[in-house]
């Protein structure tokens, strides 16, 4: 769970009826109810600039609200403030100005109805998410599959996430459940209207190995147990890899024991149904004989005395009594036998010896049935303790089951194929798609890809414009991987995969300032596990790689991480990129090639096709893009400008790839050294020896 301070002294999206504006948190602050007075907890101030609601408010006026926050805050009109503890909002607010008569205008705080919560806050590092009823995060694939219908099948489902198979045999054998799931589709839905009926089992282990189980929690436990039989029915039809038992003389017990309205804790009583317990049951008559008996005594008491308003009542002080207002007082004389006990202002109460034998009768019955059902209460959730074992196997089971049920409900719902799992190394998905991001298409068509990577490719190196949909084409192989090999079918038409051992990814753009790590040191970083320990086997997926620095700098480490994994590493990699120049790389590395993410460009406007084709294109159409962000047109006329004096000043150069350097080991031989090898100093005059050096001299020169 996120606390308080990942919020603090940040910058966000914040998403509103389909408004999104920035939100600025200012810090910690405590909140006091009342001035002087501070809260437990520590609080912040979220505050929205420039934003206007027409709900209607209260105003309260800003020096109010300044005394009941001890530290100031600084508020202009049109900003937004929420108080926020914990991820819950107290009370918004909004800035207002009012104008008061004989004065000059002045701040309030305008009390503002709104949802405000953190999940409606992103980071302004990354786009704000579109919402299709509920949040949609960017390859959640959570959200793709999450159909499951417990509790145990959902952690089981982020648990496949999290740790894929690397199996083909256990891969398979899932499939062949979805596919069984899928042909019988009326057995399926019965399947999971049974799941939907299995509470969460492991949940209530651990209740019972704490011994904090209580009544209710044994009947959920019960109410498990009841569909057991019909859940093992189902999984034998469909031929599923793991068994369950049904436990039925577990549930017979339960059945037969505990009440189907238990109190929450286990020490009021009514927690044994009657005939399980001889002893309680011979209790619970002496007790309602007991009570029975108060009733018949009030009753002939107003018939032996006369008195009409003649009431026995009952409190933990005086235990049971007899009461009688004060206008029948004047009847009552010392041969009934009552004993005075208390004094009213509008009647008097009184005792007499068989009210009080009964009295002790009644209550020693009570607390005797009390301790006797907690004790057989503790027995029997002993007894169920001894079940832990095979409990959790079958919540092992059911919530596999589940997992793979949602599996086929996804797959059948949103036209999803079983995939070909192979142990080679080639990769072919025809008119694949990504699952999120068809989703959140309302009213748009999701133009499908290819993704095809023979024995012979191992790089797919794609250009293209901004937003023509260069990331999605990667995650979506990135996607598809893991969800074939957690079992899922995929959003293709066909598909041909092979086992992955790792996945890495190097997408969008992020910092670690708490840790002094800039936006392009993360980037580093991530490239070099990547690199460091990615296979032949793994999957790397570089989205515009070496961006965060100078452009020669960014294209030098690209094409080196390129020439690298290409010789060395040799795995699958998609690599997207603005440094066309990488292209030419193509002619020299035989095992990679180019794509492109195709746009049309008419009279200066730009429409993305979203389709992925072979080759290169060399312009990334930045300032088009930019226009469809609405800069100012100045903006993009003096952008266009500039970019004109670039392209004519500089000519396109091919980029030289060096894959081996040249090593020539055989060594130039000097004129001069030679020479000097040779002068027989001892046989020469000292005119001689001058003008050879002279010789030599012009030599060097």
């Amino acid at each position: 769970m996120k606390t308080v301070e990942n919020y603090v002294n940040r910058e966000w999206y914040y998403r509103v009826d389909n408004t999104i504006a920035r939100v600025f948190t200012t810090g910690c602050m405590p909140v006091a109810e009342t001035p002087g007075e501070t809260m437990d907890k520590p609080e912040i101030m979220v505050v929205v600039k420039n934003f206007s609601s027409s709900q209607n408010s209260v105003l309260i006026p800003l020096e109010k609200f300044r005394e009941r926050c001890l530290c100031p805050v600084t508020l202009f009109p049109g900003d937004l403030v929420a108080r926020v503890n914990h991820g819950s909002v107290i009370q918004v607010y909004r800035v207002a100005e009012e104008e008061r008569s004989g004065a000059a205008p002045s701040l309030v705080v305008e009390y503002v109805l709104i949802p405000l919560n953190f999940g409606d806050l992103t980071p302004t590092g990354a786009p704000p998410v579109k919402k299709v009823g509920a949040v949609v995060s960017a390859d959640n694939i959570i959200t793709v599959a999450g159909e499951t219908k417990t509790a145990m099948g959902s952690r089981k489902l982020k648990y496949f996430i999290e740790n894929p198979l690397l199996d083909i045999n256990k891969i398979n054998k899932r499939y062949d459940i979805v596919s069984k799931l899928l042909e019988e589709f009326i057995l399926a839905e019965e399947l999971r209207n049974d799941l939907y009926e299995v509470y969460d089992l492991e949940r209530l282990c651990g209740k019972l190995s704490f011994g904090s189980a209580n009544g209710k929690d044994l009947l959920q436990l019960k109410a498990s147990l009841k569909v057991l039989p019909s859940i093992k029915e189902k999984l034998e039809k469909i031929g599923f890899y793991e068994k369950i038992t049904t436990m039925s003389d577990l549930y017979d017990l339960l059945e037969k024991s505990i009440y189907e309205e238990p109190p929450n804790t286990i020490k009021e009583g009514y927690l044994i149904k009657d005939g399980y317990s001889s002893e309680l049951d011979e209790l619970k008559d002496l007790s309602r004989g007991g009570k029975d008996f108060i009733s018949r005594f009030e009753t002939e008491e107003r018939e032996r005395t006369g008195i009409k308003g003649l009431k026995v009542g009952f409190n933990k002080v005086f235990g049971y009594y007899i009461e009688i207002s004060k206008s029948y007082l004047n009847m009552v004389t010392d041969d009934m036998g009552y004993i005075r006990k208390q004094t009213l202002a509008n009647c008097e109460r009184f005792i007499n010896p068989i009210l009080k034998e009964k009295e002790d009768l009644i209550l020693s019955s009570e607390d005797r049935i009390i301790n006797l059902e907690y004790n057989l209460f503790i027995e029997i959730r002993d007894k169920c303790k001894e079940y832990i074992p095979e409990l959790q196997r079958t919540a092992k089971v059911i919530s596999e089951i589940d997992v793979l049920s949602s599996f086929a409900l996804v797959s059948e719902k949103y036209n999803y194929i079983r995939p070909v799992i192979t142990t080679g190394n080639e990769i072919k998905v025809l008119n694949s798609r990504h699952p999120v991001v068809e989703r959140v298409l309302k009213g748009e068509e999701y133009v499908p890809n290819d993704i095809v990577m023979d024995n012979n490719t191992d790089i797919l190196l794609i250009t293209g414009p901004n937003m023509a949909g260069k990331s999605t084409y990667m995650r979506q192989l990135g996607i598809i991987a893991i969800m074939a090999q957690i079992g899922c079918f995929v959003p293709a038409e066909e598909a041909t995969l092979p086992i992955f051992d790792k996945i890495f990814t190097r997408i969008g753009a992020s910092d670690d300032l708490v840790s002094g790590e800039s936006t392009f040191m993360v980037e580093m970083m991530e490239a070099s596990r990547a690199i460091k320990y990615a296979t032949r086997n793994s999957l790397i997926l570089f989205d515009e790689l070496g961006r965060g620095t100078a452009t020669f700098d960014g294209m030098s480490l690209a094409q080196a991480i390129l020439e690298y994994v290409a010789n060395k590493i040799k795995c699958k990699t998609l690599f997207s990129t603005h440094y066309h120049e990488l292209t030419d790389m193509e002619k020299n590395i035989p095992n990679l090639k180019n794509k492109h993410v195709s746009a049309v460009e008419e009279n200066g406007n730009i429409t993305f096709l979203h389709k992925v084709k072979d080759g290169s294109v060399d312009k990334s159409y930045g300032i088009n893009v930019a226009k469809l962000a609405g800069l100012p047109d100045e903006v993009i006329d003096r952008a266009s400008g500039i970019l004109n004096i670039y392209e004519n000043k500089e000519k396109k150069a091919d980029t030289i790839i060096q894959t081996t350097l040249p090593l020539n080991f055989d060594e130039k031989k000097s004129e001069v050294e030679e020479e000097v090898k040779n002068i027989d100093i001892l046989n020469i005059t000292p005119i001689e020896a001058i003008n050879i050096l002279s010789k030599l001299k012009e030599k060097v020169k």
